[in-house]
Formats: C-alpha cells, sequence, structure tokens
C-alpha cells in the first residue's frame, strides 16, 4: 500500500461530496494518482448525513453508490482502498459514553450495512474502523480507551462475520485520537492481544511539530526540535508494532497549515526539509504513509500538482534521500556593492555536484567554492545573477546531489521593508506595507512591561492567521481575535521578523473597537 493518497474534502464532506470546495471525483482523478506512484488511496467517507433514522438507520442508497463507484474505479485501476468512517466521529459516535445503546446500535447498523454492501469485494479493498476517535463525558483516559476498545472490537465482529472477502480482509484498528503518543499505542497493543487476529494493521497520524506546522513561538523552520518529534513519534510506532510484525499506516501526513490558498505560513524551502524527512524516516521505520489532501496539493479540476517542485521532493522521498540547504534563499541588497553568500549544505549522505543557472553549469572556484558542507557563492556571481536588482526573485540556481532531487536557491534583491500609519476597526486591521522584495516569516507582541501580548499569551511569537498574515504585496493584516486579546489603552510593541533577517517594529493601540499603528 505504500505510498498512499487521500481523498480529502470529499465525500467526508458535509453535507455532500463538493460541499468543500472539491470537483465531483472522475475516473481520470484515480488514473491520474496512480501515474503518479501511489499504490493507495485512503476514501474518507462520512456516513451519518446520509441515513435514516432508528431503529434500522439505512444509508442513502445514493450515497453508497457514489462511494462503491470509486472504489471500483479504485480497484480498476489496481489501487488498494482503505475505506473509513470519518467525521461520524465527533458527529454522533463521540457521545457513546453518554448515550451508550443509541450510539453502539447506529454505529453497529452502519458497519453491518458497509460490510453487506463491500463483502464481495477483493483482498485489495480495507476497512479502517473510525476517524481520530474521540469521546465526550468521559473521565478520562482509561475510560476513552475503554470505549474505544468496544467500538474496534464491535467493528472487528461485524465484518468477520459478515464473510466473503471479510472474513480475512485487512481492517485497520485507530489509537485513540489517531496519536502516537506511548499510552495510545499500549491500549491499542493491548487491544490487537485480545483480538488474536493476524489480518489487522493500526493507524496513527502525523502533521508534524505542532509550533512548526502551524507556525507560532517562532518555530518557523525544520530544526532539530521538530526533526526530533518527528523520530521519536514514528520510532514509537515502529517499538510498539512494526518490530512486532503489525503493520503502521500513517493515513494521513501533511503540515497543519499548509495549503496552497495560504502561502507563507510555512515557508517553502522549510516545507521540502520537512517533506523529505519524514518519507525517509517513514521508510526506515517500515510504515506506510498516506498524504492528506484536501484539494491543496493535487488540483482536481486540472489534475496537475499545486507545486510541482514539492511533490517531486516528496516522491522522491518514498525511494531515496535528497540534498538540501539551510535555506533556498540568498538575499542580496537593493543597493551597494555585493559580497559573497553562504549556506550550509545538507547532503544526507548524497554527494554534491555542483550549481547550475538554468542550462549553464556554474564553475567551481570562480562561482562558487565548497569547504566541507560550507557552499560559498561568490561576489562577481552573485554581481552577475542578480542583473538590474529589481526587488524580488533575480535569478534561481539549482544545487545538484548525486540522488535525489536538486535543491532551488532563489536570489532575491531587498531592502529593510517599510510599514506606515494605520488607523481602523478592531474587527482587524491592515499595516500599508512596503515589502520591498522581502518575505515575512513571523509576528512577535509585548506589552510596554515585556509581558506577552494576544491570543498566544504563553509566547511573545504570535500564530499566523490567528493573530496576523500576510499574504498580499501591500499591506500585513492583524486580525480581530488578536485585538479580542489585547488590554485596552495598552500600547503593544510588535516586531516583525523577515526571512532576509531584517526586522522591523511598530506599535499598535487597542481603544475600544478602534486600532491604530505607527511605525516606531
Amino acid at each position: 500500500m505504500q505510498p498512499g493518497w487521500n481523498l480529502g474534502n470529499t465525500y467526508d464532506a458535509i453535507p455532500d461530496e463538493t460541499s468543500w470546495g472539491n470537483p465531483p471525483v472522475t475516473r481520470a482523478l484515480l488514473k491520474k494518482v496512480k501515474s503518479q506512484g501511489f499504490k493507495s488511496i485512503r476514501l474518507p467517507v462520512t456516513w451519518g448525513v446520509h441515513q435514516g433514522a432508528a431503529p434500522g438507520y439505512p444509508l442513502d442508497p445514493a450515497w453508497t453508490a457514489k462511494v462503491r463507484q470509486v472504489v471500483d474505479w479504485a480497484l480498476d485501476e489496481d489501487l488498494y482502498v482503505l475505506l473509513n468512517m470519518h467525521h461520524d466521529s465527533w458527529m454522533w459516535v463521540n457521545n457513546l459514553a453518554t448515550d451508550h445503546d443509541a450510539v453502539l446500535a447506529r454505529y453497529t447498523a452502519t458497519w453491518t450495512q458497509i460490510a453487506a454492501e463491500f463483502r464481495d469485494k477483493p483482498s485489495r479493498l480495507v476497512f479502517e474502523s473510525i476517524n481520530e476517535p474521540t469521546f465526550s463525558g468521559t473521565s478520562g483516559d482509561d475510560e476513552n480507551y475503554r470505549l474505544l476498545a468496544e467500538l474496534n472490537r464491535v467493528f472487528h465482529r461485524i465484518v468477520r462475520d459478515s464473510g466473503s472477502g471479510n472474513a480475512s480482509r485487512l481492517l485497520v484498528l485507530p489509537t485513540l485520537y489517531t496519536n502516537a503518543d506511548q499510552g495510545r499505542l499500549d491500549a491499542l497493543a493491548a487491544e490487537l492481544t485480545a483480538l488474536r487476529d493476524p489480518m489487522v494493521a493500526t493507524t496513527i497520524h502525523f502533521y508534524g511539530w505542532w509550533p512548526f506546522s502551524v507556525n507560532i513561538a517562532g518555530y518557523t523552520r525544520f530544526d532539530a526540535t521538530s526533526e526530533q518529534d518527528l523520530t521519536a513519534t514514528f520510532d514509537r510506532a515502529y517499538d510498539a508494532f512494526t518490530a512486532r510484525g503489525i503493520p503502521v499506516v500513517i493515513g494521513e501526513y501533511a503540515l497543519l497549515a499548509y495549503d496552497h490558498t495560504r502561502p507563507g505560513i510555512i515557508q517553502r524551502g522549510e516545507q521540502r526539509k520537512y517533506f523529505e524527512f519524514l518519507g525517509d524516516y517513514a521508510r526506515r521505520r517500515q510504515l506506510t504513509t498516506m498524504l492528506w489532501d484536501a484539494g491543496q496539493f493535487l488540483n482536481r479540476t486540472t489534475l496537475q500538482w499545486r507545486d510541482a517542485e514539492l511533490f517531486g521532493q516528496i516522491r522522491s522521498s518514498w525511494t531515496t534521500r535528497s540534498g538540501t540547504a539551510s535555506s533556498d534563499m540568498v538575499f542580496l541588497p537593493k543597493s551597494g556593492a555585493i559580497t559573497s553568500r553562504t549556506l550550509t549544505l545538507n547532503t544526507n549522505g548524497t554527494d554534491f555536484q555542483g550549481l547550475r543557472h538554468g542550462s549553464r553549469t556554474l564553475v567551481k572556484g570562480r562561482d562558487y567554492t565548497v569547504s566541507g558542507s560550507r557552499l560559498t557563492l561568490t561576489a562577481s556571481a552573485l554581481t552577475e545573477l542578480a542583473g538590474n536588482r529589481a526587488y524580488g526573485v533575480n535569478s534561481t540556481l539549482e544545487a545538484r546531489f548525486s540522488r535525489g532531487v536538486p535543491w532551488r536557491i532563489d536570489l532575491i534583491t531587498h531592502d529593510v521593508p517599510v510599514l506606515s500609519n494605520a488607523s481602523g476597526s478592531t474587527s482587524g486591521l491592515s499595516l500599508p506595507t512596503q515589502f520591498r522584495g522581502d518575505m515575512l516569516a513571523t509576528m512577535e507582541a509585548r506589552y510596554d512591561d515585556g509581558s506577552n501580548a494576544g491570543p498566544a499569551d504563553w509566547t511573545s511569537y504570535q500564530q499566523w492567521d490567528t493573530a496576523f498574515s500576510a499574504y498580499t504585496g501591500d499591506s500585513i493584516k492583524l486580525t480581530g481575535a488578536f485585538f479580542n486579546a489585547l488590554k485596552d489603552g495598552s500600547r503593544v510593541t510588535l516586531t516583525f521578523h523577515f526571512w532576509s533577517g531584517s526586522k522591523v517594529t511598530f506599535y499598535v493601540t487597542k481603544s475600544g473597537s478602534t486600532a491604530t499603528g505607527t511605525p516606531a
């Protein structure tokens, strides 16, 4: 099943397949997915919004037929299919503790119908009992574990007793919250011991070290902390299951804030490092990975990757490592002499083989030098490549390695950004900004006494999109949520950190329902 892809925000969407922005599924989409090297798809389905009342809880035949058609298309493309029960988990299954008999009756009726519908499908169809199980009104984890074990036992019994292909079909069981904390893994391991069924796999989800995945607390880079979080998570899953011969499916992985409609939250090069490392370490730990794609990776209308370079990095990681560098950006001044710039190469076990600019191979010794892991671009080469030094990207280089995909290096002309006075409503305030070739990395917010200001009061570095954003070329925006968290009449010092290393200070004050801001 490795590698896998999620048909996200479609049959799990509420109330219907196109409600969350994706077009209807076509056979061509499944062909495209297969052609890109995927061997399986995860088909998330929310059944409860297409279901009748008690006691039978009948599934809408038209909806079931749609799901069956996609399953058949995928099977015809020789893909494995992981079919699940998705947002039902928080819509009604979560009430198991407080409405036990009714929820269990509905869960039983639903899986009984699904099992009967697909019992004769080939073994490449796989069932997952519930997505991201969560329970409300419980006393804590012990009760949560007991409730999930009960659901999984019921699911297992229904499918196995339905016979035909279901008697030996692979079944996938999640941890609580589909989380890889040790307690969650141990609880599921105990379930598997009780089931005594060799055709059962486990599943967790992974969206990266949370501060990095949403850009909060200053975690703008895929650094050692983010890397350690990933390796520790995958190691725990390996030790708990894979090392004991029990497969682990990372049923969803991506980054929480990755979205083609919101560029900049996670810097492009740091995204690439994350996906490169994840693919390699999952392979080393023998974990099956299924990319969560709600339309942000593959454009389902054009059937083209929205960021072909990023997908190339992901695809390469399935089989090998790629070299990277400390950054994919080199910032050059708008005026004055250009000096040499140095990047640190992360060869990741490959050999650095040189630099290219378009069809031209740069000359070692003249255009660049390499000393250990230090790649230095010479002043003369940078001056030539910068051209007329218009703000923004002037040239793009490719660092090539003996394996994997090249590493892109953008040469960017910039000046320190300039912010102007702003006034308006606390529902949201736009700060006029001349970015002058630079890009925002993050924002700090503090009161005059040095204490943190904003929704995330535990850190001075606020969360992108929750407190601020910068998606246009003319402004930085402060959100209503940011102002709601501020003290009235108390000046806040904002420090905007840009990817060039520039810092710009700005003052804002909330007065009732109005907000004003001035450059420092």
